[in-house]
């Protein structure tokens, strides 16, 4: 039996409420406590020429290798929306190698640039067998507007059955934005997706505002996994840095 410690984590572009001030490396200690084996993260900078001259302690390299930096040695980068001073997206970062990846666009206007990243990676071959398991990772941030999320969900769907063959065990994480939960029945029905914290707590984890959580924004779907535990970390010091709570949960290859 293969465990895996899996977390995602919108991170606000590393900076804390209200952009008060840049959190990266306070960041980068948190998310090495959780010990997670792969982490899905959302709003990433992947280039911020003004934030580095404006903040003394701003990293040189992106943000995604930052986070990384001597934990996860193996990471993708999904550059979604551009800007005069830089750009930013979402990441995967994993301890086992990444064998393939690939970011889709699935914008749905273009007042929003939003990105799909799937990763195929070679997680610890389960006992007696002779090939590591490959797993297919998707890290998803959806729009803000159910017609753009509509649109998107579409796309994930068809992606999933394009790409990823029914006996592969497959995770999607990230920032749904979804108001009003049609994410779960809707991958349920069409992917046979099981929703992390609706296995282990019997209904989704509350992520957003990290002060006072009250929104269910942050999801893990699986397939293919069993679920052992989840968490959801929104006390201190996790709400003294992004808007969102970080969450991890614990997943067996049976």
């Amino acid at each position: 039996m293969t465990t895996l410690t899996i977390a995602t984590y919108n991170i606000h572009k590393g900076f804390s409420h209200f952009n008060q001030r840049v959190v990266l490396h306070e960041l980068r200690e948190r998310l090495r406590e959780l010990n997670a084996d792969i982490v899905f993260l959302q709003e990433v900078q992947g280039e911020n020429s003004l934030d580095a001259r404006r903040y003394r302690n701003y990293p040189k390299q992106p943000q995604y290798e930052f986070l990384a930096e001597q934990i996860w040695p193996h990471h993708v980068y999904g550059k979604n929306a551009v800007y005069d001073e830089g750009h930013h997206g979402n990441a995967v970062l994993s301890r086992y190698p990444i064998l393939s990846w690939d970011n889709q666009d699935i914008s749905a206007h273009r007042y929003e640039d939003r990105g799909l990243l799937h990763c195929e990676i070679a997680v610890p071959a389960i006992d007696g067998a002779e090939l590591n398991p490959v797993l297919h990772c998707m890290c998803v941030h959806f729009g803000l507007s159910a017609r753009g999320r509509s649109k998107q969900f579409n796309a994930l769907v068809a992606r999933v059955k394009e790409k990823v063959p029914d006996s592969a065990p497959l995770i999607i994480a990230g920032d749904f934005n979804d108001w009003s939960n049609q994410a779960s029945r809707l991958l349920a029905h069409e992917l046979q997706l099981h929703e992390a914290f609706e296995v282990s707590h019997g209904k989704l984890a509350r992520s957003y505002p990290v002060s006072m959580p009250l929104l269910r924004m942050d999801r893990i779907y699986v397939r293919g996994l069993s679920v052992q535990h989840s968490e959801v970390h929104a006390h201190y010091p996790w709400n003294k840095i992004s808007d969102h709570a970080a969450l991890s949960t614990r997943l067996t290859l049976p």
